[in-house]
């Protein structure tokens, strides 16, 4: 297939819909419900008619009137008519104990990703997760590990998938017109530091122990608890290592044209000594694969870049640019990243439907989550660290081992 024919048959996939009967609608629930949760989420999966929004979960009770409010005003205006039904809950085990429901996209806080994720799929429920997985490089296979017992449905919350720009540009990758791949740099921002550490009345309305919870009691502060506080709290993220690093780190996994994770990771980077927030930034971290290939993962702006002995290729969410030019050159413009959260929905509901493969499957979330976190690792020792992709471990350095895996405060398990 040429390019040219590539981006004509993806644009065609994308603009498939379908207009089902009202008994043959997935029901989702929505678990987390902030920003993302809530203003993409939830708006993404309204625009299709073959599911329902049925019920929304988080600890602040503002948020779960207001989402709840926002699925009932969006159903009553489609049907011309009152409605009235979307429900609520504060603990995401009573959300779960519902059998009408399907499937839960989760859009946590970080730190509580994995253990949803666990109990959906245990409960029968198709998951959709945003990125990053988790703090715990153990938890993501513990997560992949149930995934695969259960057999649900997966899909991680990394959308440039659903746009045609990136999605064609990673086959030019793929399909080895960049000769033999010389070297690969992925940029993503650095993160934040600062954060008031003085501790702050929990505020009416929050369940401030249900959003902590598994991770170690804190005092409540605004900027522990909202975004983009926790975002770089490492009692709950790995930073924007992850957190933003997920998206050029998927473009990365998308494009490979066999699926792998460098072995060998080495580099500097800053940790706040002040203030609440704790994760890396301005990180530069040489990544070696086991052929030798190095991929650099730098702080700084958001792109992953591939260059080979025919041409190099660099891959944006607002675009494309390549050497030579004629590499890209029938592009269409890029999508708005709105389409590509709904193309994002479309797919997960179709995989739900079993009618398609997720396109952002279990394994690739923790390949590239398990790059963040080895990065992180390296950074905070100072030292080089060897991964071994058969054993799944850090080998030549117990301490580095340990920081794999983290406790979950009692009773909480995975």
């Amino acid at each position: 297939m040429n390019r040219r024919s590539f981006l004509i048959t993806s644009a065609a996939a994308f603009g498939r819909t379908r207009t089902p009967s009202a008994n043959d609608r997935v029901n989702l629930g929505f678990i987390g419900v902030g920003g993302r949760g809530g203003d993409g989420l939830i708006v993404d999966f309204l625009q299709h008619a073959d599911c329902q929004c049925v019920a929304v979960c988080d600890p602040f009770e503002d948020r779960r009137r207001k989402r709840a409010a926002q699925i009932d005003d969006y159903y009553a205006k489609r049907n011309g008519a009152a409605y009235k039904s979307a429900a609520m809950f504060a603990d995401f085990r009573q959300l779960l104990l519902r059998k009408d429901i399907d499937a839960v996209c989760i859009a946590t806080p970080d730190h509580w990703h994995v253990p949803i994720l666990i109990a959906a799929a245990r409960a029968g429920k198709d998951v959709y997760v945003e990125k990053p997985l988790s703090p715990s490089l153990k938890w993501n296979l513990k997560a992949r590990e149930v995934i695969r017992k259960t057999g649900r449905a997966f899909q991680y919350g990394t959308q440039q998938r659903g746009a045609g720009h990136i999605r064609a540009a990673c086959e030019i990758v793929r399909s080895g017109r960049l000769g033999k791949l010389m070297s690969i740099e992925v940029v993503a921002p650095s993160g934040a530091s600062g954060g008031a550490t003085t501790p702050m009345p929990v505020p009416a309305g929050f369940d401030y122990e249900m959003w902590q919870v598994p991770s170690p009691v804190r005092p409540y502060t605004d900027g522990r608890c909202l975004t983009p506080g926790h975002y770089h709290i490492y009692d709950y993220s790995v930073g924007f290592l992850g957190g933003w690093g997920a998206h050029p780190l998927d473009v990365l996994d998308f494009a490979l044209p066999a699926p792998q994770v460098p072995v060998q990771f080495e580099g500097t980077g800053l940790v706040p000594k002040e203030g609440l927030f704790d994760t890396v930034m301005d990180w530069n971290v040489r990544c070696t694969y086991p052929d030798g290939l190095v991929m650099t993962f730098t702080a700084g702006g958001d792109s992953t870049r591939f260059t080979g002995s025919e041409g190099s290729i660099t891959i944006r969410r607002g675009g494309v640019s390549s050497d030579p030019p004629s590499l890209t050159s029938a592009f269409a413009p890029p999508d708005r990243f709105g389409v590509m959260g709904r193309n994002h929905a479309r797919n997960f509901i179709d995989a739900i439907r079993k009618q398609a493969p997720p396109e952002s499957p279990i394994d690739s979330a923790v390949r590239t989550d398990l790059i963040s976190h080895l990065s992180d690792i390296a950074v905070r020792t100072g030292r080089r660290i060897t991964w071994d992709p058969v054993k799944e471990s850090i080998t030549g350095d117990p301490a580095a081992a340990r920081m794999l895996d983290r406790p979950l405060r009692k009773p909480w398990k995975l």
